[in-house]
């Protein structure tokens, strides 16, 4: 069946996702970087951008899972690309090049309408502009029987978790303090939404937690 994930999602320890000031040159915000310092070395990641080599191991194996089994993805216009507004013209097609990384489908939560993007390897962008279950409605039935893959930025993500839509969510804790930047948490009672924590695994680089929604009562496993 169906799930709806997150998955290699990077959290600093003060609880931000994205640092702040989000630009061409500083797409994951100032010190946004820093988060995703125990998937950079994988050989998951360099295989991504095309390069050899790599590290194996826990970060690697929860590096493949974040990318792995998804039939469509779901992002916020943030994570497309830097422009706010109307779109000036069709150039931008994202901070990814010619040959995306997701080979799927892939939904882009804008107000602002726009003709879908064909790219290699698979990829084509499409923009929703009636909202977040619109486009889970049909990154779902892109997806078939995989899963879909709600890829951020932060405020994406928060929406379809306070929706109740999120299935399972995978989350990186970075040994990093930002001080401020998109918070993540703020407002949020995930233990009311159903979440628990149901596999742990800590590394030098990151603490890997997945939470899964459980029926009420239903105790937690533990697991890495």
């Amino acid at each position: 069946m169906t799930k709806v994930r997150v998955a290699g999602f990077s959290v600093s320890v003060d609880g931000y996702a994205a640092g702040p000031e989000q630009s061409l040159g500083h797409p994951l915000g100032l010190g946004g970087p820093e988060l995703f310092q125990w998937f950079y070395p994988t050989r998951s990641f360099r295989a991504m951008v095309g390069k050899d080599g790599g590290t194996t191991g826990v970060d690697d194996r929860y590096a493949q899972r974040a990318m792995a089994g998804f039939g469509a993805f779901i992002l916020g216009r943030n994570m497309f690309g830097p422009i706010r507004g109307p779109w000036p013209d069709e150039a931008w097609k994202g901070w990814w090049g010619d040959n995306p990384p997701y080979h799927a489908p892939t939904y882009i939560l804008t107000h602002h309408a726009r003709a879908a993007i064909e790219l290699e390897g698979g990829t084509t962008f499409h923009f929703v502009t009636d909202g977040i279950e619109s486009a889970l409605r049909q990154a779902r039935a892109a997806a078939g029987e995989r899963d879909v893959k709600i890829g951020g930025g932060v405020d994406t993500v928060r929406q379809y978790l306070q929706a109740g839509l999120i299935d399972e969510m995978h989350l990186a804790l970075a040994p990093v303090v930002l001080g401020r930047g998109e918070a993540l948490f703020a407002g949020l009672d995930l233990r009311a939404l159903g979440l628990r924590v149901v596999e742990h695994a800590a590394t030098d680089a990151a603490t890997h937690l997945v939470l899964a929604r459980q029926p009420d009562g239903s105790p937690p496993t533990a697991g890495g």
